[in-house]
C-alpha cells in the first residue's frame, strides 16, 4: 500500500510541476492544485496507512494500532484552503484575461 502511494505522490508532484512551467495561467493554477493535492497525500501518509484495523478503540486495544487524527486534520483544512485558493485564483484569471485579452504569464500570445 505504501508502495501504490509514493507512486501516486511522485506523479502527481511530476506532473504539477511539469504543468507550473507551462506558459498559460490556467495550467499554472492546474499545476498548483496538483501539488497541493499531492503534499495532501503524504501528509495523510505520514499519518500512518493501516488496514484492517478497526476505527475505534475495543476492549484491551493497544492505542498504537490506530492511526494518527492529527495528519487527518491538518489534510481536511488544507483541502478546504486549497479549494478557495483555487477559487480566487480562478476570479483572479478571468479578471486578468478580461483586461489584457491574453492568459500567457508574460502576457505574449502565440499568434504573431
Amino acid at each position: 500500500m505504501e508502495l501504490i502511494l509514493s507512486i501516486a505522490i511522485g506523479v502527481m508532484t511530476a506532473c504539477g510541476v511539469w504543468l507550473i512551467l507551462r506558459p498559460r495561467t490556467y495550467q499554472i493554477i492546474i499545476g498548483l492544485s496538483l501539488l497541493s493535492y499531492a503534499v495532501n497525500l503524504f501528509i495523510f501518509g505520514v499519518g500512518g496507512v493501516k488496514t484492517n484495523v478497526p476505527p475505534l478503540l475495543g476492549d484491551g486495544m493497544a492505542t498504537g494500532a490506530l492511526a494518527d487524527p492529527v495528519p487527518q486534520a491538518l489534510v481536511l483544512t488544507a483541502i478546504v484552503i486549497g479549494f478557495a485558493t483555487t477559487a480566487l485564483f480562478l476570479v483572479v484569471l478571468l479578471a486578468s484575461r478580461g483586461l489584457t485579452g491574453t492568459d500567457h504569464v508574460d502576457g505574449r500570445s502565440d499568434r504573431k
